[in-house]
């Protein structure tokens, strides 16, 4: 199949590499993406409400959990982590991801993101 393009030479293949301009699309100005700590979005994984804003490798619907206890949340899946903020039991959790004992997702009227101990999730 053609497409009717004359193919690129070697040298104007490494030119567009490096050029702000790629296939009539200019790349310019600084990206500005949203705060991870208040928008649940990773490399891997982000919220479906992110799709358009940010690259992921997957988009899911946060599922909504109330806790069956305190739980803090954690920056990282790691009790040696930075605590951002503490939940009561009956607290929702809108869960994204739930593996190696951590459930990841988002919390509060700030929507503050992070890990909490997967057993704190209920409806589990």
């Amino acid at each position: 199949m053609t497409t009717g393009k004359a193919p690129r030479s070697v040298d104007q293949l490494s030119a567009s590499l490096h050029s702000p301009i790629v296939d009539g699309f200019a790349l310019t100005g600084p990206s500005h993406p949203p705060d991870p700590a208040f928008h649940a979005y990773r490399q891997d994984l982000a919220d479906t409400a992110l799709a358009g804003k940010v690259i992921a490798s997957h988009y899911a619907e946060p599922l909504a959990r109330q806790l069956t206890s305190e739980a803090e949340v954690m920056e990282s899946p790691s009790d040696a982590g930075k605590s951002v903020a503490k939940l009561a039991k009956g607290d929702q959790f809108d869960m994204l991801d739930c593996t190696r004992g951590w459930a990841w997702g988002y919390a509060g009227a700030q929507r503050r993101v992070g890990y909490i101990r997967a057993e704190a999730v209920g409806g589990m």
